[in-house]
């Protein structure tokens, strides 16, 4: 069974960086999509933001524009261990942090995945930026 694990979370000041983890296990291929979410204080599920998608195949990475520059994934081919490199912390980014797959053949359908469209799902690391 195919599970996601969160880890690298913490508290940081404004400025500061952070490199979070998903492992998964269970995944018979590499032909999934992952996504990191963020889901804000007080906000429900379905109001999750994405802030990065990686197709494990390849590597394809795609960012929306509000975290272009500050936020990175990277990938560990031995184990498809996914990070995501967070710079310049600032307040608007305290959350829970998510990873979340799904299945997927192509690298292109990553980018147009929304919340929904994910069936995999970890519990989630909380970052706390203090100003």
């Amino acid at each position: 069974q195919e599970q996601l694990v969160e880890s690298g979370g913490g508290s940081v000041q404004t400025g500061g960086s952070l490199r979070l983890s998903c492992a998964p296990s269970g995944f018979p291929d590499t032909r999934y999509c992952v996504g990191w979410y963020r889901q804000a204080p007080g906000k429900a599920r379905e109001e999750r933001e994405g802030v990065g998608t990686i197709y494990l195949s390849s590597g394809t990475t795609d960012y929306p524009d509000s975290v272009k520059g500050r936020f990175t994934l990277s990938q560990d081919n031995a184990d498809n261990t996914i990070y995501l490199q967070i710079d310049n912390l600032k307040p608007e980014d305290t959350a829970m942090y998510y990873c979340a797959a799904v299945k997927a053949y192509s690298r292109n359908w990553c980018r147009s995945l929304r919340v929904a469209n994910y069936n995999i799902w970890g519990r989630g690391t909380q970052v706390t930026v203090s100003s």
